[in-house]
């Protein structure tokens, strides 16, 4: 069994769908980050474990649950039905089976995504490039790795830098970082933060800062 950490911050929308695309051997624990449209109790009610975590912030909450998981490798992926569950296998498997550190699914640069997300995306995944020496096409928020040593790197940031930090951090301790292509849809609902020209600059300022 491998976990799911899913950060939600009203994604009562979204939920049924992910939910329900689980893969077999996936468990899902749904972090409710401040919700007030009911997303906790949708995913009680379909069978998710749910944590809360009350500071908000993306970060605030993928350490909730990487702190509340039990299995060795954990999964996270944002739970707004942009991702597909079902291509986890996919992207945990080289970490399950100890060929790499970090696998991230990488999403195509198409018009799934808003322009200046992807114009940001690109801006980041250079800089990380230039930095660490890893040369990865997209900052994916759908991403495996090994809990045990996730826990190790002692990330810092609560707020939209997690998942940089992240490979920034594994990058220094010289983990073996990978990528596998994974689809992407249209998101669910309304996007508190890259469907959002402001939520855009906001993490591209927080990204930038840990990159300093």
């Amino acid at each position: 069994m491998t976990e799911v950490i899913l950060p939600v911050l009203d994604e009562a929308e979204a939920l049924d769908w992910v939910l329900d695309r689980f893969p077999v051997g996936y468990s899902p624990i749904v972090v409710d980050n401040g919700s007030t449209d009911g997303s906790a109790e949708i995913a009680a009610r379909l069978g998710a474990r749910v944590v809360s975590e009350p500071q908000r912030g993306f970060g605030s909450a993928c350490y909730r649950g990487l702190i509340n998981a039990t299995t060795d490798v954990v999964c996270f992926m944002d739970c707004d039905g942009s991702l597909d569950p079902a291509e986890l296998p996919s992207v945990a498997a080289p970490v399950e089976a100890g060929l790499a550190d970090l696998m991230l699914g990488a999403r195509p640069s198409d018009r799934t995504r808003p322009w200046h997300t992807r114009v940001a995306n690109r801006f980041l995944t250079a800089a990380v490039t230039r930095r660490s020496g890893v040369n990865l096409t997209d900052i994916g928020p759908m991403r495996a790795v090994n809990r045990e040593g996730l826990i190790a790197l002692d990330l810092q940031d609560r707020r939209f830098a997690w998942p940089l930090e992240m490979v920034l951090r594994a990058a220094e301790c010289g983990w073996h970082i990978g990528e596998v292509p994974v689809s992407h849809r249209t998101r669910t609902g309304t996007s508190k933060v890259t469907g959002t020209m402001k939520g855009t600059v906001l993490a591209t300022i927080d990204m930038t800062r840990t990159l300093r």
